[in-house]
């Protein structure tokens, strides 16, 4: 067996053999192939580098939103939330939320775990209703604020608060 980096001759040779022959049997593969490697790492091989109906490139707006929409209902269930995007794996969508979209929702004031108003955030929006005598539809000042539940979309712009 084979192990470490792979070289474009390997490539080519499991290139040439799943183009002609399929993905069949991973096990069966690299001998067939004629390769010193192991089944799964053929397999990741093609899933995550070497398959032409991979997308690369960087993730759209789109994207984005549906990775986040999706992670708020699925939680980490990687494979489910990139069978919805495709073209992309479900490492390289797990990398892409760990490095990028986590940060994002910090930064906005929402917790990538349960994708709810962060406690620091609910307070000070329930002092700046309060303070500036904004009341909801029944004429009573807004105090759910605290509530994990709080609609943000018709909440001030976070950058007006002091």
């Amino acid at each position: 067996m084979h192990k470490g980096s792979w070289s474009k001759q390997e490539d080519q040779k499991l290139i040439d053999y799943i183009t002609k022959h399929g993905e069949g049997c991973w096990r069966d593969l690299p001998k067939a192939a004629g390769l010193l490697r192991c089944g799964k790492s053929c397999r990741l091989r093609w899933m995550n580098y070497l398959n032409p109906n991979l997308k690369r490139g960087n993730f759209s707006e789109d994207e984005d939103d549906l990775i986040i929409k999706l992670h708020a209902l699925l939680g980490n269930r990687w494979s489910l939330i990139a069978g919805r995007l495709p073209g992309r794996t479900d490492n390289e969508v797990k990398n892409y939320w760990n490095s990028h979209l986590r940060r994002k929702l910090i930064k906005m004031g929402i917790d990538p775990k349960n994708h709810n108003i962060s406690h620091y955030l609910r307070i000070k929006r329930l002092e700046y209703f309060q303070e500036n005598g904004i009341k909801s539809e029944n004429n009573a000042v807004i105090s759910d604020a605290t509530s994990s539940n709080c609609v943000t979309s018709s909440l001030p712009d976070l950058n007006s608060l002091p």
